[in-house]
C-alpha cells in the first residue's frame, strides 16, 4: 500500500477515529477496514455511493488521490474548501500527490471567491506548492482584496504576501509594495520585496 506508512494519511486516520469517538463513542468496523483497503474500485465504489458519511469519503478520496487515481480529484477540491483546516491540509496533500493537471484552475478559484474568503488559506497555500501558471496572478488578485486594515481574512492576504515572496515573480512587485503599510502584512511584504530584488 503506497500511502499506509504516509505519515499525512496516519495523521488523518488518527484525527478521524478521534472525531468518531467524540460523536457517537465507538468507532465502526467500516472504519478499520476502509482505512485498511487497497482495493481502488472499493474505494471509488465508498466515494461516490450516497450516503456514505464525511470520514469515509475523506479517507478514500485521499487514498485514491496520493496513488494517482483521477477520480478522487471532484472530491478532494470540495475537501480543500472545508471549513475544517485540518481536511483542507490533507486534501492538499492529496491534490499535490495526484498530480492533476486541473488542480491549479480549481485552487485559484477557489482562492479568489470571495464568498468562501473565510477557507482561501490551504488554496492559497496549494497554489504556491504548484508553482503554476494561474499562481501568481490568483495571489495578486486575493493580495489586493485583503489590503484594507480591517479585513478580516488577513492571515489569507499573509500567505499570498509570502507565497509571492517565494515565487519570485516581478509581476508581484505592485501588490506587495501596496501591502508595505498595512499592519499585519508590511514586515512580510518588506521580506518579499527584497527577495524579489535579490533574484531580478
Amino acid at each position: 500500500m503506497e500511502y499506509a506508512e504516509d505519515p499525512e494519511f496516519c495523521s488523518m486516520i488518527d484525527r478521524l477515529r478521534d472525531e468518531i469517538e467524540n460523536d457517537g463513542g465507538t468507532v465502526p468496523a467500516a472504519f478499520e477496514q476502509l482505512s485498511e483497503t487497497t482495493d481502488p474500485e472499493e474505494l471509488h465504489r465508498v466515494l461516490t455511493a450516497p450516503g456514505r458519511p464525511l470520514w469515509a469519503r475523506e479517507i478514500a478520496a485521499y487514498a485514491l488521490g496520493v496513488t494517482g487515481d483521477p477520480r478522487a480529484f471532484e472530491a478532494l477540491v470540495l475537501l480543500l474548501n472545508h471549513r475544517d483546516p485540518e481536511r483542507c491540509v490533507t486534501a492538499a496533500h492529496a491534490l499535490i500527490r495526484l498530480g492533476d493537471p486541473r488542480t491549479a484552475r480549481a485552487a485559484a478559484a477557489l482562492a479568489t471567491n470571495e464568498l468562501r474568503a473565510a477557507y482561501a488559506l490551504l488554496p492559497v497555500r496549494l497554489l504556491t506548492s504548484l508553482r503554476a501558471p494561474e499562481t501568481v496572478p490568483a495571489l495578486i488578485t486575493v493580495l489586493e482584496r485583503r489590503l484594507p486594515a480591517d479585513d478580516p481574512h488577513w492571515r489569507v492576504g499573509l500567505a499570498c504576501v509570502e507565497g509571492l515572496g517565494a515565487l519570485g515573480d516581478p509581476r508581484a512587485r505592485p501588490a506587495l509594495e501596496a501591502a508595505l503599510p498595512h499592519p499585519r502584512l508590511g514586515a512580510a511584504a518588506r521580506t518579499s520585496l527584497g527577495r524579489l530584488a535579490a533574484t531580478h
